[in-house]
């Protein structure tokens, strides 16, 4: 089970493998985005810079050519800038079990405008449709009420808490686990199409340049 390298697209986002030179784009959004990214996940330390940055695109680079981790740069349809709005990935926790789970954050100053959710749902699409996924599942810091509300917007199933499941910053913290089956985004399908194609948003809801 392989993914394509090619870029793929949401209704206003696009989504491609990384790429060595993305380096200073990836380490400027994670700068800008720090202090919050700080809170949640274990590798964002307040010295992260570039060469953080270039040692987790050669990872990701080698993850993907393995079929391990997929990967994706979130950039807009619309502009040219070469923003680096965020990262999404997708992977295999068990083959055996066609389980998997996926992961994203969005810098700070594009948050709250749908993207996590937007481009989520076009990784689900491919976990169950390409990957042949069973299960998929979101792991989420209890307290990230943001992400948590990725999930509810997904139509994920909260299953329950994994108790001290990391320690980040030196404090063990609880996760809680949502989850979708293959035979509840059949009934989703189009729910989840709807937010891929940003159907659910209206022209306000569209901010300047996003």
């Amino acid at each position: 089970m392989e993914l394509s390298p090619d870029p793929i697209y949401t209704g206003r986002f696009v989504l491609r493998p990384f790429r060595r030179r993305d380096s200073d784009a990836l380490n400027e959004a994670v700068r800008s985005s720090i202090h919050e990214l700080h809170e949640w996940l274990p590798w964002a330390h307040l010295a992260y810079g570039r060469v953080e940055a270039s040692n987790y695109i050669r990872e990701s680079i080698k993850a993907w050519k393995e079929t391990k981790a997929y990967d994706y740069a979130i950039g807009n349809r619309t502009d040219d800038t070469g923003l680096h709005l965020g990262n999404v990935s997708i992977w295999f926790v068990s083959r055996g079990f066609r389980t998997g789970e996926i992961g994203y954050w969005v810098r700070t100053d594009r948050a709250a405008r749908g993207i996590a959710t937007e481009v989520s749902a076009r990784l689900v699409q491919i976990g169950f449709e390409q990957l042949r996924m069973h299960r998929i599942v979101l792991r989420i810091a209890v307290g990230n009420r943001a992400s948590e509300r990725v999930a509810e917007k997904l139509g994920f199933v909260r299953e329950g808490i994994l108790r001290e499941e990391l320690k980040v910053r030196g404090s063990w913290m609880d996760h809680t686990v949502y989850s979708m089956l293959d035979h509840e985004y059949d009934r989703q399908r189009s729910h989840i199409a709807d937010l891929v194609a940003a159907a659910h948003l209206t022209v306000e809801d569209h901010p300047p340049g996003a």
